[in-house]
């Protein structure tokens, strides 16, 4: 069995990963972290350009029709470089509910769109620090209005329009559906909220009567958002793969640098143990973001065992791969000036945006005792 990419899809890697070296260095993540910009504009323009947003649209959208494979290679160069683009809100949440639920219309009014780049989706689900659930969520839908706030909302501020889970007056997981807003409306207000990674703008949404439309059926929000979070796992897995990656070569190449009582401190066993430890925990997830790329395309039945499970170990590669790394540089590691803390914001943030790692391993259990009891 084949889990290595095609020829194509590996050319299609490096150029992104060329394009993203070039235009998307570290001095331009600071500059997004330290100003007020949404994202950094002339990035996201050239991933336009390149066609990352249409990668996995069909065709009759205005899309490139590639496989789910292709937007992997791409969410991996993403997290490589820690890029502030809305990438995963825009690309992935956004895109896949439109196809997973969308109506003709709503496909064909905002895929293209979201194709060209001409509109910029997000996925609007919190209503504070708790984890979203159907009994706590309030705000409503209801006659085509949409009433109450989403926080935190990622890329909130530059999005065009937002797929919101919302109250729709029924009983248990049923309690809730899936509402595609316009956020250009005057009924919607956006305030910008502060989180641990400002190089990817949150923000609080506010609906005071907005006009909405269901996206899927009425009652179908909690299971289509589980469905769509299986999907989205699998590319978010990739994405922490990078930039777990990125942030154990960062460590490596300083370690071989940094002189410590007159030799490269990464010569030091200690150091060792750490970049291996990174090393192993990197491969766990690969080969388990692998596994689930393969599921995601072929639709296969285990497709929601293996989403928790590559966003288990993604998620725990991620995050103790930017932590070794600020650990591995030291003092400096820790000051505001080092790049380090870039992957160690993201890796924090990446790991609260499908619901907590805790959360993903309650359902890795729950579906392995479901399949074996099958």
């Amino acid at each position: 069995m084949n889990f290595d990419f095609s020829d194509d899809q590996k050319l299609l890697k490096e150029q992104v990963r060329k394009f993203l070296a070039d235009k998307c260095p570290t001095k331009t993540v600071r500059r997004v972290l330290d100003g007020n910009e949404t994202h950094a504009d002339e990035v996201w323009k050239g991933l336009i350009e390149l066609g990352v947003t249409g990668t996995a649209i069909p065709e009759e959208y205005g899309g490139l029709g590639l496989s789910p494979l292709e937007l992997c290679v791409v969410a991996e160069e993403i997290g490589r470089a820690a890029a502030p683009v809305p990438f995963d809100t825009s690309v992935v949440l956004a895109t896949e509910a439109l196809k997973l639920a969308g109506s003709e219309a709503q496909k064909k009014k905002w895929l293209p769109k979201l194709a060209a780049g001409e509109a910029i989706g997000t996925l609007a689900t919190a209503e504070g620090a708790q984890p979203p659930k159907p009994r706590s969520i309030r705000t409503t839908f209801g006659g085509g209005r949409l009433n109450g706030k989403k926080l935190p909302v990622a890329d909130g501020e530059a999005a065009t329009f937002a797929i919101v889970l919302a109250n729709t007056g029924g009983s248990g997981d049923r309690a809730v559906s899936l509402v595609l807003v316009d956020l250009a409306q005057a009924s919607v207000k956006r305030t910008r909220v502060e989180t641990i990674d400002p190089a990817r703008k949150h923000a609080e949404l506010g609906f005071d009567g907005a006009s909405a439309e269901l996206l899927g059926g009425e009652g179908e929000g909690w299971s289509l958002l589980e469905r769509l979070y299986d999907a989205a796992a699998v590319y978010f897995a990739f994405a922490q793969v990078g930039g777990a990656e990125a942030a154990m070569w960062m460590a490596r190449d300083y370690a071989l640098q940094r002189q410590a009582f007159g030799r490269p401190i990464g010569s030091y066993q200690a150091l060792k143990h750490k970049l291996a430890d990174c090393y192993v925990k990197l491969e766990l997830a690969r080969s388990n973001a692998y596994y689930g790329a393969m599921m995601l395309t072929d639709g296969g039945a285990d497709l929601p065992l293996a989403a928790a499970a590559a966003r288990i170990a993604a998620t725990d590669a991620y995050d103790f791969a930017s932590k070794e790394n600020i650990q591995t540089h030291g003092g400096i590691g820790f000051t505001w000036e080092a790049d380090t803390q870039f992957h160690y914001r993201r890796a924090r943030v990446m790991a609260l945006s499908l619901g907590g790692p805790m959360a993903w391993k309650d359902k890795l259990v729950s579906r392995l005792e479901q399949k074996n009891a099958a």
